[in-house]
Parts: structure tokens; C-alpha cells; sequence
């Protein structure tokens, strides 16, 4: 498959091979570097030399054409379809500082439907703070790693996971040593042709690097991603509700945010994950429907202690959000600090996410992928026309 001029270090495409022998189709990795063994211990340091990075893609690609493909079987739910699995895995980088963020590309094969139906991480909180996911129109850069911030973008020198004006969602998340994830049987996402998904990034932040300053360990965390080409008829999706804000010095703070759905669209939702720093004690997510006297109804999607493992769980209520409901979120933060703490993208900051995976039959997911706030003290669900607010329940477990 032709290569795009820009991604010139390597073949960064998902390319179909051949079915297996079991009838399941493959995915041949020829843009994961970690699958190289002889690659130059020379590149002890993200700003790699252009000689370098030629040698560590000439080296992977090799290697990737030399390998067998990687399959698995069906899913561990009984599905009912061939099951291929791909790894998805940093190429052997070495982080060279504290709180960095590295993403890395593949290209999906624009010519064939995928459907990725289950995630399988290879990482431990050891050394990843956590990992993401996103679907992308374009990548962020056209480096075979980059710097990169979580959601809007690190610092000035930094490039975002996905390229600008590009689409973007996030389809997966990890941390704090969560298990695999495997979709509801007849639930994937679908990427490659017809899809808004072209890229697949994944995006590493590196809490610990003690291991990797002598320059001769290497990192090759990443996901397993667990993939079909039967079309399936249930798309999932994921939308993240978020704040900005900030948290008063040695204080109990609530970072809440509130969005319509807006789209005519049947919604259903099967897994949420929280996610935190060191601050949070307790997030939930809600769904809201006015009844027909005005007043609100809170049906609660889930809730959890965000300092457990920050994988996806079944959401408390699976019945469907329709148009005109509305999602919430709060995060209950407690701060013993004797300064402010504010959202931002290291574990001296904060953040307050929900993450709310669904899908949607017979239909596309939502194109609304986030949902955010300006959060405390510009955002409350106090200071609005929200009624019977939960408010002790949203915040105790």
C-alpha cells in the first residue's frame, strides 16, 4: 500500500494480509517499532538524530514483514466471529523526563472496514501515569513519535494527537493497572474506509523514568488492540465530559459540567471510567430528563473512588439517552496542598473525566466527542436552572 510522503520513516498503515488459517483476518504491524530487536541503542533520547529514526524504522519494518501476524480467537464472551489482534506498542522510546507525553501513529487501511472489539493494555503504572487511544482524520505530526499534551495539547514545542482541524476522538483509556476491555458481544468501533478514523494514536504519559536514565532500557508500552472485519450493526462511542477550573488551597472542591445531547440519536450506554489525579475522592456521571412537571430526574451511569483501577465498568443503568437529555459530571476533589492546584497535564495538577462508552444500532456514533466545562469557580450545577441535584449522593460512595 502506497505510504504517505509525510509518515516517510516507516509504513504507518494497518495492511490486510491473507486470512489465517482459522478464517480470521490479520493485521501485519509495520508501524510499531517495539517489534524490532536489533534497534540502535544509540537513541537514548526522544530528539533522535534523522539518521537514527531511519535506522529504527528500517530495522522495525523488516522485522514486522518477517513475522508471522499476530492472531488471537474469539472473544472471551463466546462472540461469534473471527477475532484478529494487532499490537499497538511504543517503538522501544526512551523517556528522558519526568511527566512527558509520546504519541505515536498507524494509518488504517482506508481500502476495508475494521472493527475493533476489545483492548488488551501492555503497561504498568510502574512506569505510565495512563494511556489513550484516540481516532483520528490526521495525526498530530509527521514524526514517528512526538511530544504530546492529553487533549489540547502540551506545551508550545508539543504537537497534539491529532492534527489540527482533523477529527478527533478518544476511543480507549488506561491507568492505574486496569485489565483488558472486551465489547459487548456484536459492539466494535469502526475505523478505516467509510470511517472519520484514518489514524489510530496512541499516547503514553510517562509518570516514573528512573528505570530508563542509563539509556539502555527501552519502552514499549501500548495496547493490543483485539479487531474484526465482520461489519457489525452496534458502532460504539465515547464521549468524555471534563472541567477546567481550579481547587482552593486545603479545600473540598466540586468540578462539575452539564451538556445536552443534541443529535437525534438512540444512545446506549454499556461502560464508564473516571479519571482523576492524587485529589479525587469520588466521580460520578448522570443522565438528566425533565419529567412532565419540569423537574429533573438523575439516573446515575457510575460512580467510583477514581484512585482504583481507572479501567472501563458496566454503567449502573443501560437505558437509553435520547435527544434533549442531558449528561452531567462532577469530580469531589480534597485538597491538603497549601496552593492552588489547577487542571493540567502533570500529576502535580489536577483533572476531573468521566468517560462514557455506548453504542448506537443501525446508526453513527454522536459527533459530539466532548463535553467540558470552565469548571469552579466559573461552572456549578448550582448556578443554573438544574433542579434536585444530587448532591450528596454525587459526591459519597
Amino acid at each position: 500500500m502506497h505510504c504517505p510522503q509525510a509518515l516517510r520513516f516507516g509504513r504507518f498503515h494497518m495492511a490486510a494480509s491473507a486470512a489465517a488459517s482459522d478464517g480470521s483476518e490479520t493485521i501485519l504491524n509495520a508501524s510499531s517499532k517495539s517489534n524490532s530487536r536489533n534497534s540502535t541503542k544509540s537513541c537514548t533520547r526522544l530528539q533522535y538524530s534523522s539518521m537514527c529514526w531511519w535506522l529504527v524504522a528500517v530495522s522495525a519494518l523488516l522485522v514486522a514483514l518477517a513475522l508471522p501476524p499476530s492472531v488471537c480467537g474469539l472473544p472471551e464472551g463466546g462472540g461469534s466471529y473471527p477475532v484478529g489482534k494487532f499490537p499497538f506498542l511504543m517503538p522501544k522510546v526512551v523517556p528522558y523526563k519526568p511527566e512527558l507525553y509520546l504519541c505515536t501513529p498507524v494509518k488504517v487501511d482506508y481500502t476495508k472496514s475494521y472493527y475493533i472489539v476489545g483492548f488488551e493494555p501492555n503497561a504498568t503504572m510502574a512506569t505510565a501515569h495512563h494511556m489513550l487511544l484516540y481516532g483520528c482524520g490526521q495525526p498530530g505530526s509527521e514524526s514517528a513519535v512526538w511530544n504530546c499534551g492529553e487533549m489540547a495539547g502540551g506545551s508550545e514545542e508539543s504537537g497534539s494527537p491529532c492534527g489540527s482541524g482533523a477529527s478527533s476522538q478518544i476511543i480507549y483509556a488506561w491507568a492505574r493497572d486496569a485489565p483488558k476491555l472486551e465489547l459487548p458481544e456484536g459492539v466494535g468501533f469502526k475505523v478505516g474506509k467509510e470511517s472519520p478514523i484514518q489514524y489510530i494514536v496512541l499516547q503514553v504519559h510517562y509518570a516514573h523514568i528512573d528505570k530508563f536514565k542509563d539509556g539502555t532500557t527501552y519502552d514499549d508500552s501500548g495496547i493490543f488492540i483485539h479487531y474484526t472485519t465482520k461489519p457489525l450493526s452496534k458502532q460504539a462511542g465515547v464521549i468524555l465530559l471534563g472541567t477546567a477550573g481550579i481547587i482552593p488551597p486545603m479545600a473540598t472542591e466540586h468540578m462539575e459540567t452539564l451538556c445536552d445531547i443534541p443529535e437525534d440519536k438512540v444512545i446506549h450506554p454499556f461502560a464508564y471510567r473516571t479519571h482523576t489525579h492524587s485529589l479525587g475522592r469520588v466521580v460520578s456521571g448522570y443522565r438528566i430528563r425533565k419529567n412532565e412537571t419540569g423537574a429533573d430526574e438523575w439516573t446515575l451511569l457510575g460512580k467510583r473512588d477514581p484512585l482504583t483501577p481507572q479501567m472501563f465498568y458496566p454503567v449502573e443503568n443501560r437505558e437509553p439517552i435520547r435527544k434533549n437529555d442531558r449528561l452531567a459530571a462532577r469530580c469531589t476533589m480534597e485538597s491538603n496542598r497549601t496552593r492552588v492546584t489547577r487542571i493540567g497535564a502533570t500529576n502535580e495538577d489536577e483533572m476531573c473525566n468521566f468517560y462514557l462508552m455506548y453504542y448506537v444500532e443501525n446508526d453513527e456514533p454522536l459527533n459530539m466527542k466532548y463535553c467540558f466545562s470552565n469548571g469552579p469557580p466559573l461552572f456549578r450545577w448550582s448556578e443554573t436552572e438544574l433542579n434536585h441535584i444530587p448532591d450528596y449522593d454525587a459526591s459519597h460512595l
